[in-house]
Parts: structure tokens; sequence; C-alpha cells
């Protein structure tokens, strides 16, 4: 996974100044169908047929983080379309990106269809 531009910004500046920086306290998990890039602002997130962002919570052990629970999306009631990206955001809507990434295999979520990240499957890691 990569930090979005504005959050490698805010990481610098809460390690090598002053600076007062907010840190996110709510992490929820966004589907896409592009890639959001580095901006976090570009790619196509999922709407429409019962989609909603789903909160996450995450441990750390060493220099990576992982879910600490599984992460159920509501069952689909129309095509989600192929899901090829994943992002870790600040708010349930609208909000700020916080990291990225292409899934491993992508994902075609059609009408009935859940989509699951099991315990421990999500890892977010820094070195």
């Amino acid at each position: 996974m990569s930090l979005t531009n504005a959050f490698e910004t805010t990481t610098l500046q809460w390690l090598l100044t002053t600076d007062s920086v907010t840190r996110p306290t709510s992490w929820y998990i966004g589907l896409f169908t592009s890639d959001p890039t580095e901006t976090g602002s570009a790619g196509t997130e999922v709407s429409g047929g019962s989609y909603a962002r789903v909160a996450a919570t995450f441990s750390v052990t060493g220099d990576t983080a992982s879910n600490t629970s599984g992460i159920e999306f509501a069952a689909a009631t129309a095509s989600w379309g192929t899901i090829t990206h994943i992002g870790i955001m600040d708010a349930s809507t609208a909000g700020n990106m916080i990291v990225h990434a292409a899934l491993t295999a992508s994902k075609t979520i059609a009408d009935g269809d859940v989509f699951r990240i099991p315990t421990g499957d999500l890892d977010v890691t820094l070195n």
C-alpha cells in the first residue's frame, strides 16, 4: 500500500517538525474500480447498489499494521463492477484517503455478491 501525497506530508510533519498534526481517529475501507493514485482523488469509488465504506480497526506489529477483525461489505444490490483497488479513508463518506493499493487479484462484484477481507489480510507496511 502507498500513502497518498497528503498523508506523506502529514507523516513528515509529524516526524520532523513541531507542527501540530491532526491524525485520523476512524478508518474506513473504500473499494475502487480504477486507481485512485497518489493524489487520492483520482479513480472511481464504487457507488450505488447498497455500497458503503466499512469501518476497520488495525493493530501494529513491527513495521506492519493489519486489520484486527474481518471486513465485510453489505451484499451488492446491483453490479459494483470489477474492484481493482482499495483505499483506507478517514471518513465514512467524503473525507481523505490515507493509503491505497491495487488488489493482488481483481474481483468482479455482481448483484448479491459480498466483498470480504478476512482478519489480518489487509496489511499496511512501512519499511
